[in-house]
């Protein structure tokens, strides 16, 4: 079973399938990246570095932008990224 998720080329996170603990490694592309933190089933982990400001992309949409930098192998969840969904002011 893939450990992780991703459904477009856009997306710059993909969805964990499994926990994976840090220190473990995945494929997405056949690119290996090393998780740097714990990230529980069903969450997200960047597979690109991220800079303040720039836009998330799970399964091929935009989800929120980026609240502060995240690296390669990050945990993404509120507390780096700022929804855009369904808000009206973004």
């Amino acid at each position: 079973m893939n450990k992780v998720l991703k459904i477009d080329k856009k997306d710059n996170v993909v969805t964990c399938l499994q926990a994976l603990k840090k220190g473990d490694v995945i494929n997405v592309d056949g690119k290996d990246i090393l998780i740097n933190e714990d990230i529980e089933r069903f969450h997200k982990v960047a597979i690109k570095d991220l800079k303040k400001g720039d836009l998330v992309y799970k399964y091929g949409q935009i989800i929120g932008d980026m609240t502060k930098d995240a690296h390669e192998g990050d945990f993404i969840h509120t507390h780096n990224v700022e929804s855009t969904r369904g808000r009206g002011d973004k």
